[in-house]
């Protein structure tokens, strides 16, 4: 048995398993960093050394949340919507048991999908301009971390409905 992987194929991986899940991962990081930056915690030295690196963690996952976002819109989208009845949202909408799948989830993958790297880049905007003061200004930094947190509610959330439409209605 072979296993050949279309080219729309992959670009429906390169979307949700590549894109989305590297920008998932690097939350974590970017989590922690954050939630334990505190001057009473780290020394001037490590402030600094860790501030460069949420940096590039911030900014690689606002990028990797625009590609996620872009390539969804733009690639792989238009093929879920082609107009052919064999379409996946034509097989959709044509059962009264899976319509749902399309008017909930494919919805809130197409509106709410979008803020994940629009709050994204804010974060990263911010933990940029701000830098090492973010340690000592615990209001900032908190609001950095719902900024981050929301983002990644909003993407978590579109993954789960993109692998979960993918699984009742594959793009072939």
């Amino acid at each position: 048995m072979t296993m050949a992987m279309t080219e729309r194929g992959l670009w429906t991986v390169l979307h949700g398993m590549v894109f989305g899940t590297i920008f998932l991962l690097a939350f974590t990081g970017g989590f922690a960093c954050l939630w334990s930056l505190k001057r009473a915690l780290i020394t001037e030295p490590g402030i600094k050394v860790r501030i460069k690196r949420l940096i590039i963690g911030m900014w690689t996952m606002a990028t990797m949340a625009w590609l996620t976002v872009v390539s969804g819109t733009y690639i792989v989208y238009p093929w879920y919507r082609a107009k052919d009845t064999g379409s996946p949202r034509s097989l959709l909408l044509a059962n009264p048991d899976t319509q749902a799948w399309h008017t909930f989830g494919m919805e809130w993958k197409e509106h709410v999908g979008w803020f994940a790297p629009i709050l994204a880049t804010a974060a990263a905007f911010i933990v940029t301009y701000y830098g090492a003061s973010l340690a000592e200004n615990n209001r900032l930094r908190k609001s950095v971390l719902v900024l981050f947190t929301v983002a990644f509610a909003a993407s978590a959330v579109a993954g789960l409905f993109g692998a979960l439409l993918n699984k009742v209605a594959p793009i072939q």
